[in-house]
């Protein structure tokens, strides 16, 4: 702001004498990441002039220059054994190892074994837990830098605090996993993220130390201020509540919504802002607020001065005060909150009830460790911001180098942190969907893109290297996303607003109040629909159809391979009359072959277009009639109504649906198949609808969402319409089943919803009577 510049200067300043009318600048050099840079401090004029002259001092001359705690040489002491560590490491690579045992670590069965230890015995558990961290994570793949970034800060938490009493919850908690290590699972890391094994995220039902599930963001000090209210309110002899939130989850409104209530209530509690600058994923994609973090906030923190400057000049506006009249010692009390504040950014935080500790070198265990004893040791209910300064990826090289930090990461070597990988494919839908968008915006400069910290996940960093002035990264923020790109859309541009599905469900009344009841042309592109693989029940996007199909005003599409999804983004950004929904999922297109053999494409040179088309709005497709994509109908099957089945998708279980119509027709010669991509939801084609009912005996819906999506609109518009009056149209949906699915592959999690080819034909031959399938109350989940 204007009364604080920072700007590079070759050597330090000399003293400055007292200007006229007592107005002072306070020069300040520091060492920044190995330059020497001035801070100018105004608008303290009078009072520190009168401080001054009461001192019969001309100038700041205590004020010294200090060298920041994580320096080069700092981290390099970090990433290398302690003095009395473990040979056999080598940080120094590639390639890069750790130590070949971990007697500190092999003594750690819970929490309660670390309380034997000294510092010395702490900041060698802190460096065998990076690499544990590392070597499991390399062989499963995962959230690596989150993980690494905050090591020590798990070992000072659990050093400090009594888990299961006390309650540590880490927000988003993909950064858990040392914390997972130290508190019994070290043994069931090799099942991390994989069927049958452990979550990467926290979950109640995991462990008695995970205080608060999560995947989502800014909700942890939510959960903090409600834990420490509980406590409180049942006298609970300890009180001990700490939210480990990072500079992007805080960008998020609830955290400002909870920190608001949290003063305002003066609740026990510690929010612990891990500050690492990484707010999106990537950090640094070209947008329209340049490469740097997508946050304000985080250009404020960071500017903020390492600690001991900050204390040095509180002390140093506290030393006065047995100098000057005790009228002018109220004045520099407040002073010394100001300066507080302009120093070292607490006042932000202050003025929303915290007491502000920091910004406090968040891989430095020396000063950790007796900051957070000091911390819980304090009598006082007022809530606590603790602000570290850490990096993401720390103690590892690959990662501390990499543009996204190594952030989610594929099995990988661990001597050179390459990530393994298969041969390259197919373009993945997401890169489909942004190069797409990119054709739409060569054809129209009113299409912006945006994204909520998630330009990396969604394709707009694709994006916005064509057009960085019309990608806006808005952080942690879809409700704000949402209304944003209303606001654009009342001015007359064309907003894609990319998001995960699940995420869309935190913007959900801007979806509702702000966008569809004024019927805005915003269109929504939600990626990662359906089950999502890994992550898990957080992270699935299979309620969006359900959520959305019930707001009038929405059309809803979800395209079936990469060439419907390229006509949908084009057909979006041509659709004026209204708000447009398109899901697709995690995934990568067919390629021409499979199009052309299973689909029944017919492409120019055996070549997928590289331009979408308008599609008619409401408008599905039948994809297979009896005998095959490549055939007429067949004379021979389905002579009798009785023998013909409808198969009805929406979205990519086309693919599983055309499978199964070809298993089928090849157990069974009278039996005829015929298999429709509805491509819309909302407006639904009815007259499709109506043809598959009056033709076919069965109809069958599939679809990768809840109960309550497609199927149950198709089902609402056949009872309505009087297509099952005369008993004679068998209907089945198949959805996924109203239950949580944990980490796995996509297909495993397909295979336990019951959704893929298998289970398609299974229904098949139960509803034409061909073959006894076990009903589905009968299959275990």
């Amino acid at each position: 702001n204007n009364s604080r510049s920072i700007r590079p200067q070759a050597k330090r300043h000399p003293p400055r004498p007292i200007k006229k009318g007592f107005k002072l600048f306070c020069r300040r050099t520091i060492f920044l990441r190995g330059e020497v840079f001035t801070m100018r401090l105004s608008n303290m004029n009078l009072i520190l002039s009168l401080c001054l002259l009461a001192s019969g001092g001309s100038a700041f001359a205590p004020l010294q220059t200090y060298t920041r705690t994580t320096s080069k040489a700092t981290t390099q002491a970090w990433m290398a054994p302690p003095p009395d560590g473990n040979t056999g490491a080598n940080v120094q690579g590639p390639p890069y190892s750790g130590p070949s045992v971990k007697p500190i670590l092999d003594s750690i069965s819970s929490p309660a074994d670390m309380k034997r230890l000294d510092i010395n015995g702490l900041k060698q558990l802190a460096y065998e837990l990076r690499w544990e961290t590392l070597e499991a994570v390399s062989k499963t793949g995962g959230h690596l830098s989150s993980s690494l970034g905050v090591n020590e800060l798990t070992v000072a938490l659990h050093y400090v605090f009594d888990m299961p009493e006390d309650d540590i919850i880490w927000d988003v908690s993909h950064q858990c996993y040392p914390h997972k290590i130290l508190t019994g699972r070290r043994f069931k890391m090799s099942g991390l993220r994989q069927t049958g094994g452990i979550s990467g995220f926290c979950k109640r039902k995991e462990s008695e130390y995970d205080s608060f599930g999560a995947g989502h963001s800014s909700t942890s000090i939510s959960a903090a201020q409600g834990m420490s209210i509980a406590k409180s309110m049942m006298n609970k002899r300890r009180n001990n509540c700490i939210a480990v939130i990072g500079d992007g989850a805080i960008t998020g409104g609830m955290a400002y919504e909870a920190m608001n209530s949290a003063g305002y209530l003066k609740n026990r509690m510690i929010v612990i802002l891990n500050d690492n600058g990484q707010v999106s994923l990537p950090t640094g994609t070209p947008s329209a607020g340049g490469v740097v973090p997508a946050s304000q906030l985080s250009t404020y923190t960071s500017n903020l001065l390492v600690s001991k400057p900050f204390q040095d000049v509180r002390s140093f506006a506290k030393s006065f005060n047995k100098l000057l009249p005790e009228g002018i010692q109220d004045v520099n009390k407040r002073l010394d909150e100001y300066a507080r504040g302009v120093v070292t950014g607490g006042t932000l935080f202050e003025e929303l009830g915290f007491y502000y500790v920091g910004p406090v070198d968040g891989h430095d265990l020396d000063n950790l460790v007796p900051i957070l004893e000091k911390l819980r040791d304090s009598p006082s209910n007022k809530p606590v911001m603790l602000h570290l300064k850490t990096a993401k990826g720390h103690g590892y090289p690959p990662a501390e180098q990499a543009s996204d930090k190594m952030h989610g990461v594929a099995k990988f070597n661990l001597g050179t942190g390459v990530q393994i990988k298969g041969k390259p494919g197919n373009p993945s839908l997401t890169s489909v969907f942004a190069h797409a968008l990119i054709d739409a915006a060569t054809e129209d400069r009113r299409v912006v893109g945006i994204t909520a910290a998630m330009p990396g996940g969604t394709g707009m960093d694709i994006f916005g290297r064509r057009f960085p002035k019309r990608t806006f990264d808005v952080g942690i923020a879809e409700q704000h996303a949402v209304t944003m790109a209303a606001g654009m859309a009342c001015e007359g541009l064309i907003p894609f607003v990319a998001i995960y599905s699940t995420f869309l469900q935190r913007g959900y009344d801007q979806v509702i109040h702000d966008v569809a009841i004024q019927n805005l042309p915003v269109r929504m592109v939600l990626d990662r629909a359906g089950l999502v693989g890994n992550d898990g029940p957080t992270h699935h996007g299979v309620y969006d159809l359900s959520y959305l199909g019930c707001i009038p005003n929405l059309t809803i599409m979800a395209p079936s391979d990469e060439i419907e999804l390229k006509n949908m983004i084009i057909t979006q950004a041509a659709y004026d009359a209204g708000p447009t929904v398109c899901r697709y999922p995690r995934g990568t297109g067919y390629g021409a072959e499979k199009l052309q053999s299973l689909f029944g494409y017919k492409l120019v040179n055996d070549e997928i277009p590289t331009k979408g088309e308008i599609l008619p709005i409401g408008k599905g497709r039948i994809i297979r009639r009896p005998g095959g994509v490549s055939h007429s109908q067949s004379a021979t099957r389905g002579k009798s109504r009785k023998d013909r089945v409808a198969i009805l998708t929406i979205g990519t279980r086309l693919h599983e649906a055309l499978v199964a119509a070809n298993e089928v027709e090849d157990m069974d010669p009278t039996l005829g198949v015929t298999v429709a991509d509805a491509r819309f939801m909302k407006p639904l084609d009815v007259d499709l609808v109506r043809q598959l009912a009056d033709e076919h005996s069965v109809l069958i819906t599939v679809e990768e969402g809840s109960i309550g999506g497609f199927g149950d609109h198709v089902l609402h518009f056949l009872t309505l319409d009087g297509l099952m009056d005369e008993g004679d149209l068998k209907f089945r949906p198949m959805v996924i089943p109203d239950t949580y699915f944990e980490a796995g592959t996509q297909h495993q999690q397909y295979e336990q919803a019951g959704l893929n080819s298998e289970h398609i034909r299974g229904t098949i031959l139960r509803l034409t009577k061909r073959k006894k399938v076990p009903q589905l109350e009968e299959v275990e989940l």
